[in-house]
């Protein structure tokens, strides 16, 4: 029978290719109905089903001693840090809905994630965001960035879980498609670790908090698709969050994880009702009967497919040992929430979905999901024209920087929006909030929690330069995980494990999937490396705009989120100056380098250049070398070396007490690579100036063979280069810490 073309236009209006559709038809055995085809839009969306990333995400280290849940099947990844405790930690996307209504698609991208953590048993201690925006000079970027910074502040400020760091990066590619990555981590002992799985025939299912609506009706079909100028009629695909309720929500689920009764608990984002009740029934090879007319709803007449897809905010998907409901009940209407049974496991693996008795849509579980019945596809991908012609950018048709030119690049870089101070996003954020554990706020290159009830604390960074990416997306990526190991290094920790937040363009474009692919290749080598593997995270495609018919792409970004452990409190190192007279000196191998620097990109306009300088090796020695001068306390301070170069860490090293410093170049490079190149592998650390303090040092030194230059001093007052003033400190605080607010005041 050939097939209803009314039946096969729907599935293709929903998102769904006439393939796709076919391979419904014969997974059901039969037509599917309109409610099934919008159970099929959601799960095989990109958001859910990772249909053409899967193949590619395979490839990554996923395992190590410490990992108690494999990538991708919990909620969140779950590291195991000793002492009885592990931390779960996880990055995920909302950038779609970010940028079509800021304030809500930024809160709710808050909430989601820390439902993620909390799913698993694990209280929320910190938070991080990675932001990506267009130029503040236009005036709609302003307004997203005001949308989005509020909507995180509010959200998370109110839920109770401090915003200890993070990144905002500008580029004009981010100008109508923003990047808005939230990030959260939550310790947990490990005899308490909940479990996204459904398993025990008869088990009674429930829902748990807020009642549905038909906000965010359609929300994964809707991140799986181009921004244009029509996406404001997606609005509703647009969650809204009530912080408040996720607060009880929180404590309500972690007072019935620790009854022992819950046999498994999933977040209910992208995709609703539906994806948690999938996902968890083919988790545990068993079915579900669920009663729809049983789900709370907050609007009168919603059809069957709007209560399966809605991403209503702040609910869950529990299942709870047959016997034991009063007790689970009891604890959810203590807290004033919503507790409703929807329904039973059954031993058919079916998920069978009725309305007052009548089955409104019959669906294998194992179909809806990534690794069962979801389809895989391996897309072509090619090198695209730019990248040889960024390749053929030689430094020598540069000029270098003469003494004259430097006061003038130097202000210029520290006004930056993406080098001077954040202060004006930050102060919207509580970093202190909570009691759970204390974040410390000393400046360092990752924020370090401590973790109540051990003697160890957690560094945690977010880490992607885009513009490098864009260069060169193997070694871009690459860096993003060396950067990440080397803010957690430089802070006193070891790094042991990441989740990353894929941000790509359209991945049927075989120029952007060929970025997609260069970045997973370099992700590999790097997690490698620094035996970092991959707990998790997200895949966000179709980030561009589609403007005139043409797509535009933003700047490849593979976010990384990186864990790190200090088993010993005492090892936590600052990026600031400490005293007067103190040794300042570069550590790692200088390059003649400006190549995608903020520098070469931002100051000299050259927009096409390859990706710094990189060597895996030379970064996996100096990371080694800082983690023995920590330990062996031989340095003061130590920060790294990456957007703006050396004269923007030296700066903000010397900022937080008010210090100047006193330095001299290096005559075997170029002055503009030594000041404001960003080739990788190298940090800046103080060391006291006595005589014996520095002898120990430059001895531990000489043994391990790294290269090491001899900056300068630590002085009060101005900052020297080559003995001449290029600024007082007061104005370079004054222009870093000013330009940023200055522009949002525009």
């Amino acid at each position: 029978m050939a097939t209803r073309p009314d039946l096969l236009e729907t599935a293709l209006k929903l998102g769904l290719l006439e393939e796709e559709y076919h391979k419904i038809v014969e997974i059901l055995g039969r037509k599917p109905n309109f409610t099934e085809l919008c159970c099929y839009s959601a799960m095989w969306s990109e958001h859910c089903s990772y249909k053409n990333s899967i193949v590619w995400l395979k490839t990554l280290p996923k395992d190590s001693p410490r990992m108690l849940a494999k990538a991708g099947e919990e909620n969140a990844g779950l590291v195991d840090i000793g002492d009885g405790y592990a931390i779960s930690f996880k990055i995920e996307s909302h950038n779609h809905p970010s940028a079509i209504e800021p304030y809500q698609g930024a809160a709710t991208g808050v909430g989601g994630i820390n439902r993620d953590i909390f799913t698993m048993g694990a209280r929320p201690i910190a938070q991080l965001n990675s932001l990506r925006f267009g130029n503040l000079d236009n005036e709609r970027v302003r307004f997203l960035l005001k949308g989005v910074v509020k909507g995180i502040g509010d959200y998370g400020n109110a839920f109770g879980v401090p915003t200890v760091g993070g990144e905002v990066f500008f580029d004009e590619s981010f100008t109508i498609n923003p990047l808005v990555n939230a990030f959260s981590a939550g310790v947990v002992k490990t005899d308490k670790i909940a479990r996204a799985i459904a398993k025990g025939v008869g088990n009674p299912v429930y829902i748990v908090g807020s009642a549905t609506g038909k906000d965010g009706v359609g929300g994964a079909a809707f991140a799986s698709k181009d921004i244009t100028g029509e996406s404001i009629k997606d609005l509703p695909a647009v969650q809204v969050g009530d912080p408040f309720q996720e607060k009880l929500l929180l404590e309500a689920t972690l007072e019935a994880i620790a009854t022992g009764y819950v046999v498994g608990v999933q977040d209910m984002g992208a995709a609703g009702i539906i994806c948690s009740t999938s996902e968890m029934s083919a988790k545990g090879g068993v079915g579900m009967d669920i009663h729809l007319d049983k789900v709370p709803l907050r609007q009168e007449n919603m059809q069957p497919f709007e209560i399966l897809i809605s991403e209503s905010q702040e609910r869950m998907l529990m299942v709870v040992e047959k016997g034991r409901e009063k007790e689970i009940e009891a604890i959810f209407e203590k807290w004033d929430l919503n507790c409703s049974q929807i329904g039973e496991v059954t031993d058919t693996g079916i998920l069978r979905f009725m309305i007052l008795g009548d089955t409104v849509a019959k669906i294998p579980a194992i179909s809806l999901v990534l690794g069962g019945g979801a389809p895989v596809y391996v897309r072509e991908y090619k090198e695209p024209a730019y990248y040889a012609e960024y390749h053929k950018f030689n430094i020598n048709n540069v000029p270098d920087v003469t003494d004259k030119d430097i006061p003038k690049i130097a202000k210029f870089l520290l006004s930056h929006p993406n080098i001077c101070s954040k202060k004006w996003v930050y102060e919207q954020y509580d970093s202190m909030v909570g009691t759970a554990n204390q974040s410390t706020n000393a400046p360092s290159d990752a924020a370090v929690v401590m973790v109540k009830g051990t003697n160890k604390s957690i560094a945690i960074t977010v880490d992607c330069n885009s513009r490098y990416v864009q260069a060169d997306p193997e070694i871009g990526t690459m860096i993003a995980v060396a950067e990440a190991a080397r803010n957690i290094v430089c802070s006193g920790g070891e790094p042991v494990a990441i989740t990353n937040c894929l941000n790509f363009g359209n991945p049927y474009n075989p120029e952007v999937y060929w970025q997609f692919v260069g970045a997973i290749k370099g992700m590999g080598k790097a997690c490698r490396k620094f035996d970092t593997p991959v707990t998790g995270g997200n895949v966000s495609f179709y980030n561009q705009s589609n403007i005139d018919g043409k797509e535009i792409p933003v700047f490849p970004t593979p976010t990384i989120g990186m864990l790190g452990i200090l088993e010993n409190r005492s090892w936590q190192t600052t990026l600031d100056f400490k005293e007067e007279g103190d040794w300042i000196y570069l550590l790692g191998y200088s390059k003649n380098c400006i190549s995608s620097s903020e520098y070469l990109y931002s100051y000299l306009g050259v927009k096409g250049s390859p990706a710094p300088e990189f060597s895996l090796e030379e970064e996996y020695q100096l990371q080694e070398l800082i983690k023995g001068l920590i330990r062996n306390r031989l340095i003061r301070s130590a920060h790294d070396v990456s957007d703006g170069g050396l004269w923007v860490a030296l700066v903000e090293s010397a900022l937080p007490r008010n210090f100047g410093f006193s330095i001299a170049t290096n005559p075997l490079y170029r002055k503009d690579a030594f000041l404001f190149g960003e080739s990788q592998g190298r940090a800046i650390v103080s060391v006291g100036g006595k005589a014996r303090e520095t002898m120990k040092f430059e001895k531990f030194l000489e043994k391990r063979g790294i290269p090491y230059t001899f900056l300068g001093r630590v002085t009060i007052g101005d900052f020297e280069i080559d003995g001449k003033k290029v600024l007082s400190a007061k104005e370079a605080r004054r222009i870093y810490e000013d330009s940023l607010g200055k522009k949002m005041n525009h």
